[in-house]
């Protein structure tokens, strides 16, 4: 089939028997009017929540130099401890901050906190006074959405939106209602690679490759492309193959049912590497999502709080049994150390995402693609069950005036925390210091996405530092 530069659209596709598969943005395909309308840079987001929080050792244990997960220092003159050193060398491209919270959530308990992670609504602590408000990502896809062919993309390792104050998702509507998200990479992967028209309704087949039927599309596309651009087709349709594969190999412990008695027998057969497998995929299908243009928003909850769920199982992929059970076991010995080894896991594979952003040039675009996305990262937790001075990580968006390599210490360093010797929990404690809003850095990050306003939610100002 012959291609026409007169028929390429902004939403382009490879098409097989049946199939299609969305392209990336190649300066090639774009003609004069185009690429005019295309110059100014695309504004992404993405914001990632893990459950439980951190280690947060007091400055007279033994552990708080190498495993307190906020780094010692502040301002450019920081060091990152060994839950974060796994960062150093993307340091310009990101800046941690601590003293921030949700003023609504500050003293409650900690397991009740991702639904309003990204909303700071007074969610309350029982059922029938719940209530939510919209999060800051959909605040944001309902202004761009349609600039793209999915205006959000929401994922967690659970699926479904769960229950209240015990949610599968960061996303919320309007009225505060939860947006059901996505845990199967197998559907993912349909959703991002197929067109929404007739003759392309059959999805994308994991068999010995469902890019085979594609490649002579894409030898025809080649002839037409700048070097530069064969060279960006060729390391993309390299990275859908290689998705697609790994895919295939996290299926099956996805689609494994849920244990009924006893968790631990029913994933026997997991290797120590399927988590950490699982988890690369779905970054892998938000760095594919953005990179071909397909949606400018994600969101991506890892685990649900407490413990529920098989996603617990994903402190496997550094040898331990269950992730949750790491934050009860601070007291023992090593116990600092086991947490923080799992939250530098988690480190680790959030850096692999942004190391691939700020390696792939933006398409039709000027730096990089992690220059024009806003990555968010981090808990409303801190030490054991507590509701303060969350663990934050904000990492890309210089071209959206985002300053980084810096480490935003509102909280100093002798904060609340140590382990829970089992009385009183950490958040029963009245707080030692005031944390700053959270939404006053929401404010800052949708004022440089382009949102024109002044306040959200509880927000009292702007983060100017960042």
């Amino acid at each position: 089939m012959r291609i026409r530069l007169s028929q390429m659209d902004r939403r382009r596709f490879l098409r097989g028997t049946g199939t299609a598969l969305a392209l990336p943005l190649l300066g090639s395909l774009l003609g004069r009017e185009s690429c005019a309308a295309t110059r100014e840079n695309p504004k992404r987001f993405a914001s990632f929540y893990f459950a439980d929080g951190v280690p947060m050792p007091l400055p007279n244990d033994p552990a708080y130099q190498d495993w307190a997960w906020f780094p010692h220092g502040s301002g450019s003159e920081f060091t990152l401890t060994k839950c974060m050193e796994t960062l150093e060398p993307l340091r310009d491209q990101l800046t941690v901050l601590s003293g921030f919270s949700h003023v609504a959530a500050r003293n409650v308990h900690g397991h009740n906190n991702a639904d309003q992670f990204l909303t700071a609504a007074a969610t309350g602590t029982g059922d029938m006074e719940y209530v939510n408000t919209i999060s800051i990502d959909q605040l944001y896809a309902n202004q761009i959405g349609d600039q793209t062919r999915i205006a959000s993309l929401v994922m967690s390792t659970d699926g479904g939106t769960g229950t209240a104050r015990g949610a599968h998702t960061m996303s919320f509507d309007r009225q505060g209602r939860p947006i059901p998200s996505e845990h199967r990479p197998k559907q993912i992967f349909d959703k991002l690679f197929v067109t929404s028209d007739a003759d392309s309704a059959k999805r994308l087949a994991l068999s010995r490759s469902a890019l085979d039927d594609m490649l002579a599309d894409a030898q025809s596309l080649r002839t037409m492309l700048s070097a530069e651009d064969r060279k960006q087709l060729d390391e993309y349709m390299e990275s859908v193959r290689q998705a697609e594969t790994k895919v295939e190999k996290a299926k099956h412990w996805l689609d494994a049912p849920l244990p009924k008695i006893d968790a631990d027998h029913l994933n026997l057969e997991l290797s120590v590497d399927e988590p950490r497998e699982y988890l690369q995929i779905m970054f892998e299908l938000i760095y594919l999502a953005f990179r071909t243009d397909s949606t400018r928003v994600a969101t991506y909850q890892i685990r649900r709080e407490n413990g529920v769920g098989k996603s617990d199982h994903l402190a496997r992929a550094v040898g331990f049994n269950l992730a949750h059970q790491l934050t009860h076991e601070t007291k023992n010995p090593d116990g600092w150390k086991n947490l923080g080894i799992y939250c530098r896991f988690l480190n680790e594979e959030f850096g692999r995402l942004v190391t691939r952003l700020k390696e792939t040039p933006e398409p039709a675009g000027s730096g990089s693609m992690l220059d024009n996305t806003l990555l968010f990262f981090g808990s409303a937790s801190s030490a054991f069950h507590l509701s303060r001075n969350y663990p934050l990580i904000l990492a890309g968006g210089k071209n959206l005036g985002f300053k980084h390599g810096q480490y935003i210490n509102m909280a100093g360093t002798n904060y609340q925390g140590g382990p829970w010797m089992g009385a009183r929990e950490p958040w029963q404690d009245k707080a030692t210091r005031e944390d700053l809003p959270l939404s006053n850095l929401y404010v800052t990050m949708l004022q440089r996405l382009g949102l024109p306003l002044d306040r959200f939610a509880d927000s009292t100002g702007k983060v100017d530092e960042v």
